[in-house]
């Protein structure tokens, strides 16, 4: 019991101190693509450090749901990170990592991040929230067929069973099912995290931003809460792909030898993650918001196609 419970926090304050790591890395690595000396791979710590010395300005026009949506934004992702498997499959609440549950987390997240967008009354925070509902009523879909095709092979919707089916089969896991299925989730991953072509995080274009325009109108410790939990989204997305599609390398365990070995497959993992987001990111441009859609209707058909193949050509 208590080994478990060290598991669980270590898996938390792992997303939550690498989380603004992985960012920096993923700039660094633009940076290098795009022949820049660019910022160094801490500035999102720097950056957080600045936003927590400065004074929170809250709009006269804002109500309560503008003041509480950083924590509850945060506390939503951090109940994620407590769920999801990172580097051990025996934490304490594995036994209720529910892949529905996660994705409802991030929506909950989401909703009161919209809200808030358009609480202050502002013009540009209405049109990031109408976008950011708009590119979500198509991402949720596309991730939670994804989802369900994977749990096909544990029998379960339980992240720890899913993962414990694919660490079980081995290099047999790649059929045609896995693969598109992957390609899926990569491609809401883009979405959810904000990423080129679906958005810029990189720019305030007031015409094209989605995510930045909701948080335009905070400032301070608010802001630094938002940017972390963005962070960390980003992050648990990451180890979605990392620990479903490619789970060698987690500890079955709570042993220190075993959580140590795992926590450099994950970051191993993790950054072959940011390095491929940093070449698209060099590689392409943003779509025009209208096309959008169809990127994630193209994600959601692979996502129904993973599944007609798992039972066509089955596997494990």
């Amino acid at each position: 019991m208590t080994e478990a419970l060290a598991a669980s926090l270590l898996q938390v304050i792992v997303i939550v101190l690498a989380a603004p790591l992985v960012s920096g890395i993923i700039m660094k690595f633009k940076a290098f693509f795009q022949t820049r000396r660019g910022p160094g791979i801490f500035q999102p710590y720097l950056d957080l450090y600045k936003f927590m010395q400065k004074e929170s300005v809250i709009s006269e026009h804002a109500s309560w749901i503008f003041r509480v949506t950083p924590y509850i934004y945060f506390g939503a992702l951090l109940a994620a990170a407590m769920l999801m498997p990172t580097i051990s499959t025996s934490g304490l609440l594995s036994y209720t990592g529910d892949a529905i549950l996660v994705i409802y987390l991030f929506a909950l997240g989401r909703f009161f991040l919209t809200l808030a967008g358009l609480d202050a009354g502002s013009a540009f925070g209405g049109m990031a929230s109408s976008r950011e509902m708009a590119v979500s009523s198509v991402a949720e879909p596309a991730l939670m067929l994804s989802l369900f095709t994977m749990a096909i092979n544990g029998g379960t919707t339980n992240l720890t069973g899913i993962i414990s089916g694919v660490n079980n089969a081995g290099l047999a896991v790649f059929t045609p099912a896995h693969i598109l299925t992957f390609g899926a989730i990569f491609i809401v991953a883009l979405a959810e995290t904000g990423r080129i072509p679906v958005d810029n995080p990189d720019t305030h274009l007031e015409l094209t931003m989605i995510h930045e325009g909701m948080l335009l109108e905070y400032s301070g410790k608010p802001l630094a809460i938002l940017t972390l939990g963005a962070s960390v989204k980003q992050l648990l997305i990451f180890t979605l792909l990392a620990n479903l599609f490619f789970p060698w390398g987690i500890a079955a365990g709570t042993g220190i030898g075993a959580l140590a070995i795992a926590l450099l497959a994950y970051l191993g993992k993790v950054l072959l993650i940011g390095l491929t987001i940093a070449v698209i990111e060099t590689s392409f441009t943003k779509m025009r918001l209208f096309k959008v859609p169809e990127l994630l209707m193209g994600s959601f058909l692979l996502a129904f196609l993973g599944l007609i193949s798992k039972f066509l050509f089955g596997g494990s």
